[in-house]
This record gives structure tokens, sequence and C-alpha cells, in this order.
């Protein structure tokens, strides 16, 4: 028996969407440690002996600590061997996966990292976004929405007088401070998309502009967890220009 951990990234929900090293690492495994975003149906991956175990986070809910996940790492891979921290999107991105990796090595547990594909480029990719596209944006810039202290990026502030692509990732519960943001910085008018389980069965989005989006949000009923999109480049979506077609129609 072997100690180690592999980090795994699921990728954003779908559950075709994780790579083939992932699944590998998957099949290999003693133990899993998944979280809230990783699609369940990756754990029939894992062999029938191998302890499946759900530490996720989730607002408002009961949960495992950081301090927790990072202790059960350790334990689990002593006694049981090869541990695969399966994690959505990709860990790397803003996902912690660092932290458990370090905290595993500074134990003398050897680590290897798998990327996942990450939500804030497969997300939009799914809704026909690109986040660049010459001549529309040269850029992106991906930003958490809430910092640790639980207040709004300062990072927005910069990004929203950008014409970069921004993806917005754990800032739902900060949609009318961003919106707000945007349109004092005379950027009301920019399309805007905000997703909800994006490549999921159960998928939802909304796509207008900035200035209507909380308002949007609130008529569609979208809940986290969600991504948002502003740039010019959320207009090439095909959903965008129905969107733009419908209100056409409305207004005559």
């Amino acid at each position: 028996m072997e100690a180690k951990l592999t980090l795994v990234g699921a990728g954003p929900g779908d559950s075709e969407l994780i790579t083939l090293k992932g699944m590998r690492a998957l099949q290999s495994a003693d133990v899993v440690l998944y979280d809230e975003l990783a699609n369940a149906a990756f754990l029939e991956f894992a062999p029938a002996h191998a302890l499946k175990m759900y530490v996720g986070k989730k607002v408002g809910q009961p949960s495992f600590s950081q301090g927790e996940i990072n202790g059960l790492i350790v334990r689990l891979a002593r006694k049981r061997g090869h541990v695969v921290r399966l994690k959505g999107g990709d860990p790397f991105v803003f996902g912690r996966g660092h932290e458990e990796m370090e905290y595993a090595r500074d134990h003398g547990i050897p680590c290897t990292m798998v990327p996942g594909i990450t939500s804030s480029i497969a997300v939009p990719a799914s809704l026909e976004i690109p986040v660049t596209r010459r001549g529309a944006s040269e850029s992106f810039w991906v930003i958490t929405g809430t910092t640790q202290a639980g207040e709004l990026s300062d990072d927005i502030r910069l990004a929203a007088q950008s014409k970069a692509t921004v993806i917005v990732l754990m800032g739902l519960n900060k949609l009318e401070e961003i919106c707000a943001l945007y349109k004092h910085f005379g950027r009301g008018h920019l399309p805007m998309a905000v997703i909800q389980n994006g490549t999921r069965p159960d998928e939802k989005s909304v796509v207008g502009q900035v200035w209507e989006m909380p308002r949007l949000v609130r008529e569609s009923g979208i809940s986290t967890p969600a991504i948002m999109v502003m740039g010019e480049v959320v207009a090439l979506s095909p959903a965008y220009a129905l969107e733009y077609l419908q209100n056409m129609q409305m207004a005559f």
C-alpha cells in the first residue's frame, strides 16, 4: 500500500468533461474525497472497494472546514493508500487545491496534480461565448466575486474599466454591486450572461445587458453555483441574438 494524493480536476459538471488522466486516477483510487461541484457520476469510475466520501462546502449548510479536509487527506492516505481528491473545474482556479497538496507534502504524502477543464472558459463556451475574439476581446480576466473577508474583490473595479472579457466566479451574491460598478463607469449596456450549473442537464442561463441583469436573474430564478460573463463577446452567443430579436419585436 502506497500512501499518495492525486488532485483531480473534474471539469465544469458535464460527466464527459473529465480528462482521461483524471479518469485513470479514479480507477486506481482507494479513497475518493469529492466536493459539491464534482459530478457524482464520476464515482462510478472508482473501484468498488474505494471509500467515497463527500467533503463539499455549501453556503448555509454544515460542511467540513479546510483544515478538516487537509487532515482527512493525510490520515486516509496513511491508512488506505491512494487518495483521489476530486474537485470541480480546475483545482488551481479558486479551488484551494494547492493548499491541500502543500499540506499533504508537508506531512510526507507524495502528490500528483491532474488539471481539469475550468468552468471560467468551458461554461461560456457551452453557450457559444468565446472569452476572446479577434476584434472584440484581446484578453480575459477571471476574478473571484467575493474575497476571503467576504468583500467585493478590488480587481473587479479595475476589470470594469477594461475592454477585456470578465468572468466572475463565486460572485452571484455581489451581482447588484458588480452591475452598479459597471454602470458607474458608463458600461451599463455591456452584454452580460449569468449561467447556473453550466454544462449540466439542469443548466440555466440568462443573457442581456449589465443594467438589466439583476432583474433578469431574479425573474429567471437563477441561484448558485453560477458564473457571470461581461464583455462584447457575450453578444456573439445565439442566445443573446435571440434575446435581442425578442426585445425588438416587443418594442414594435
